[in-house]
This record gives C-alpha cells, sequence and structure tokens, in this order.
C-alpha cells in the first residue's frame, strides 16, 4: 500500500499508553479529533514493555495479518491484527454497521503503522 493521504491529519495522531488498577499497561491510538482508532489486543506488565510491542507492531506492519469479522454479539464488523507469531495484537475500536466500512479503516489503521514503522510520522508525546 502506498503512503498515506492527508498526512496533516496524521500529524495529531497519538498512541497513549494507559495503566490498569493492577499496574498492567495497554495502548491506544487516536487520531487528531480524538476518536480511538484502534487498542491493544492484550495487557502488557508495565509502560516500557506496552510501548515496545507497539513499536514492533509498527516496525513488523507490513508482515502481519489483519482480518475482518462479523461481531457475535449484536451486529457490525470488527478488524483484528494478529502479530507474526498468530496472537492478537491489535483490534478496532468500535465496531462498523458495514463491511466495506469497516475495511476501510482497517487498511487506514495498517498504512499507518506501515508509516510509523518507517519512522515516517511520530505518535508519542514527548512523556509517553
Amino acid at each position: 500500500m502506498a503512503g498515506l493521504k492527508g498526512g496533516a491529519a496524521l500529524s495529531g495522531t497519538r498512541c497513549h499508553v494507559d495503566i490498569d488498577a493492577d499496574g498492567s499497561s495497554w495502548w491506544r491510538l487516536t487520531a487528531s479529533n480524538g476518536r480511538v482508532i484502534a487498542v491493544a489486543a492484550r495487557s502488557y506488565g508495565d509502560h516500557g514493555a506496552c510501548r515496545a510491542a507497539f513499536e514492533r507492531l509498527c516496525a513488523d506492519a507490513e508482515g502481519l495479518q489483519g482480518e475482518l469479522h462479523h461481531v457475535q454479539e449484536g451486529t457490525g464488523w470488527a478488524w483484528r491484527l494478529r502479530d507474526s507469531g498468530g496472537g492478537l495484537a491489535a483490534v478496532s475500536a468500535r465496531t462498523y454497521e458495514r463491511h466495506s466500512t469497516c475495511r476501510t479503516a482497517y487498511d487506514r489503521f495498517w498504512a499507518l503503522l506501515v508509516e510509523l514503522g518507517a519512522g515516517r510520522l511520530t505518535v508519542w508525546d514527548g512523556d509517553d
């Protein structure tokens, strides 16, 4: 997939690491408008491990497998991305009414990961 369109809008894209009460960490990727694009499919032991997992996901994006699926609870579609070992690494933050809309959202997320992996964008704030 070629580069992303609309680079100016992507400049506000950020990755945040959230820490649960038990100390486990999760990443979430948000767009410049505040909408969550994707979330980690599993938790990590600490902030550093979580950040490293997201950066590995970006670096390995071109070799990862994504899939769309119809959600069991309710109606709609969601996407998920598997890491090189076949485990779930990232999932859509919401469901989509139409398959085509879900596919477009997944394609945009994947292209964003490729851009991040190539070092053309950054999503970390100074204190993350």
